[in-house]
């Protein structure tokens, strides 16, 4: 009974190692990136890929769409309402989504579903986001979020790729 009950700990014990390591991912680094955007506290939350050699023209193809991260969703939090190219966003926690329609023509999509489960209903706002090519390629998928002019800005970069959008409280 001893050895019986001793083999269940440990085989329960070891469910939760795995189900604790699975949790964090693939290893990559998590990261979180907050502005206050006009009287809106915002922030994006999400993990870092790295390039690990890989070539980002490669992993995407025109028309698909893209989870902005890796492991877990892209999330991007407001305790206001927020107005994305005139589609206002309402307060709360939502998901950032990239597409890629064209070779160098990205946009930002602000969803209420992560890529797994996206439909086309699930868009909340979709604007587009401004390439610019990168002398030194970025390693980790990095997100900034600042404030300039009473507008917020979110910015991507990952290999030679730097992609910008903007975004306003809603009025």
């Amino acid at each position: 009974m001893q050895k019986r009950t001793s083999s269940i700990l440990f085989a329960s014990g070891l469910a939760l190692t795995f189900a604790a390591l699975s949790a964090f991912g693939h290893g990559n680094e998590h990261a979180k990136t907050e502005a206050a955007v006009g009287n809106a506290k915002v922030s994006i939350e999400y993990a870092q890929p790295t390039l690990k050699g890989r070539d980002i023209n490669k992993l995407i193809e025109p028309g698909q769409m893209w989870r902005l991260g890796a492991d877990v969703p892209t999330t991007i939090e407001s305790d206001a309402d927020l107005n994305f190219g005139g589609t206002v966003v309402p307060k709360g926690k939502h998901v950032l989504l990239a597409r890629l329609a064209a070779p160098g023509q990205w946009s930002l999509v602000v969803s209420s579903q992560p890529i797994y489960s996206y439909e086309p209903s699930a868009k909340l706002a979709e604007v587009p986001l401004k390439l610019e090519q990168l002398k030194d390629p970025v390693e980790a998928l990095t997100i900034q979020l600042s404030s300039a002019g009473g507008q917020g800005v979110i910015q991507i970069t990952w290999g030679t790729q730097k992609l910008t959008a903007s975004f306003k409280p809603a009025s």
